[in-house]
């Protein structure tokens, strides 16, 4: 399909719509089947399907229909306005925005370009909701072994927040006093998910994992002394734990844990919805 002119070389052009969902792709093509919507105008919504071309970056707007979810915008490595152009692309299609790790530099220049824009400081995330929420694919209890975890809490909240899931944290209920675990019990028993956050040897997943038949999502950071060696300590302690059925994500990869608590519970609605 040939792209419109006014999008080659990344010159952007008019990108309203151009987010593509299921929901969305449906309620288009029904429009045209009843005729509200000309063939043509159908046609130049999905022109830009695919992707739109800026000279740094390719932007997924075909990622939210394959995946449940938009793209996300990964700032690491990035220059501000990089950053602030790919959010700002994303934005102009529509749909909800979220960019992780973003430096401070990174999130004043995303604001300056989108004012609508939010910066949650401790997540290092920045958010932008232009659809009205949702209701919940289910809940999601993020249960941080230690404070200094929260940066990777924070994301992963955040991250849930955007995919319309139900989130609550759960902090400083590490090993190293099991009875503030106990006392938080009843998280446990009422999330459809928990996502398991922790640094130093990483064991809090394992005796969460034997306590609930709920799945769980380890998070590894690289919290920690030197022999924690910047989370591969709590990150290979996870991967080997005897509790069945735990899930194990990168180190720090709060978004990444948030993803897969989201793939699951949408997989779940669909089941649901697709029952008589």
């Amino acid at each position: 399909m040939t792209k419109p002119p006014d999008l080659e070389e990344g010159r952007g052009g008019d990108l309203a719509g151009a987010l593509m969902t299921e929901a969305i792709l449906r309620d288009l093509l029904d429009a045209v089947r009843r005729g509200a919507t000309p063939v043509e105008d159908a046609m130049a919504r999905l022109a830009i399907l695919p992707f739109e071309t800026l000279p740094f970056a390719r932007v997924d707007h075909h990622r939210a229909i394959r995946c449940g979810f938009p793209e996300v915008i990964f700032c690491p490595g990035k220059t501000p306005e990089d950053a602030a152009a790919i959010f700002d692309a994303r934005a102009r299609a529509g749909g909800n925005v979220l960019a992780t790790r973003a430096a401070p530099e990174q999130a004043d220049a995303i604001r300056r370009r989108t004012p609508d824009a939010e910066h949650h400081i401790r997540a290092r995330a920045v958010t932008l909701r232009q659809e009205p929420a949702a209701a919940p694919l289910g809940t999601v209890a993020i249960l941080a072994a230690g404070t200094s975890d929260a940066p990777v809490v924070e994301e992963a909240k955040v991250s849930c927040d955007m995919m319309n899931l139900s989130a609550h944290t759960v902090y400083d209920v590490g090993v190293a006093g099991l009875h503030r675990l106990v006392a938080a019990w009843t998280d446990l028993r009422d999330a459809d998910v928990l996502i398991v956050v922790a640094g130093m040897e990483g064991a809090l997943p394992s005796v969460v994992g034997g306590l609930t038949d709920k799945p769980v999502i380890a998070v590894p950071t690289s919290t920690g002394y030197g022999a924690n060696f910047g989370g591969l300590t709590a990150l290979l302690a996870m991967l080997n734990t005897c509790a069945s059925g735990v899930t194990v994500v990168n180190i720090d990869n709060g978004f990444g844990a948030a993803c897969a608590a989201g793939r699951m519970l949408r997989t779940l609605r669909r089941r649901d919805d697709a029952t008589p």
